[in-house]
């Protein structure tokens, strides 16, 4: 189905301006070098980056950006930051903008975390990565002048879904308890664009991340892990069999973005199962359609994204 006229004019640039394509395997490195590119073209972020490190269970490091807006202020909310790229693409290094905007917008400390990409590093790798990050963010609180009950955790897409993932490892393993969880347009099944797809919406993913990008990014993370056991949400959120206990939910996804089905999905089950949440689509929104920052849509998306937040950290001001 074209879906051409159902997208909102004002972000339909992101469509002509970036070279998204589908990939696979023999041509990832070099979505990955387009990918890095077109941050650079943002220039400078708002606030530049504190490099941390936390470790490994086999001692290696894993990197992580701090951005504080103002150092030295303590007892404060906070955010653990996890960039998007469908499991497969993408660093914090180059992903820097979005973190330290946020830092900025809420005067608040963002951290964002260097986890390992699919395929070189499968589930459970990724996940752990980022679950050791938050372990080394909560532990940290105090040098980092963080009030440990005032972490949320927040991604985009692929990094909203291991956001989700994180959110339910946390629970299950006794981890840092959130404060709330932040899931943009996040990457939670992955059923979607397969056989097994419980949606087949004709309106969603014909833009930027299609059902073929979205079966090759869940095929890499996935490796030979048959998701049968207890750890399948982790792997893949949609599969978890009890969202109870999760924190209170912030969700804005697009009408149009492959993942409006299965978002709108694990929204309704938070709630079924007694976690409060805030819910957002946008008409006419592409996937990432907030990168065309000056389209109504765009900043409708920031204003819900910010004041959610704050309400949920409760900012003051």
């Amino acid at each position: 189905m074209d879906t051409r006229h159902l997208v909102d004019p004002e972000v339909w640039p992101i469509v002509e301006a970036l070279p998204f394509r589908e990939f696979d395997r023999a041509t990832l490195d070099q979505a990955r070098a387009e990918s890095a590119g077109r941050f650079v073209d943002l220039g400078a972020p708002p606030l530049a980056a504190t490099i941390r490190g936390a470790r490994r269970a086999d001692g290696s490091e894993i990197e992580l950006y701090c951005f504080d807006p103002n150092p030295g202020t303590q007892k404060r909310a906070a955010l653990f930051h996890i960039h998007g790229g469908g499991m497969v693409l993408g660093t914090a290094k180059d992903m820097q903008f979005g973190p330290s905007a946020m830092a900025a917008a809420l005067q608040i400390p963002v951290v964002s975390v260097e986890y390992r990409l699919a395929p070189e590093t499968p589930f459970p790798g990724p996940q752990q990565d980022c679950l050791d990050g938050l372990a080394w963010m909560a532990s940290a609180a105090e040098g980092l002048g963080i009030d440990p009950a005032r972490i949320a955790i927040i991604g985009e897409s692929a990094g909203g879904g291991l956001a989700a993932a994180t959110a339910l490892m946390a629970r299950d393993t006794d981890g840092p308890k959130l404060a709330a969880q932040v899931l943009v347009y996040p990457m939670l099944d992955h059923r979607t664009g397969g056989a097994a797809c419980r949606w087949n919406n004709r309106s969603t993913g014909e833009w930027v991340w299609t059902r073929h990008s979205n079966r090759f990014g869940w095929e890499a993370l996935r490796g030979d892990y048959a998701a049968e056991d207890a750890r399948k949400g982790w792997f893949s959120p949609a599969l978890a069999d009890n969202l109870a206990g999760l924190p209170p939910t912030l969700l804005l996804t697009g009408s149009l973005d492959l993942f409006f089905d299965e978002d709108l999905d694990y929204a309704r089950r938070l709630v079924d199962a007694g976690v409060p949440v805030e819910l957002h689509s946008y008409p006419g929104a592409i996937h990432a359609f907030n990168m065309v920052a000056e389209a109504a849509i765009s900043q409708a998306f920031n204003r819900d994204l910010v004041s959610g937040i704050a309400r949920l950290l409760k900012l003051e001001g």
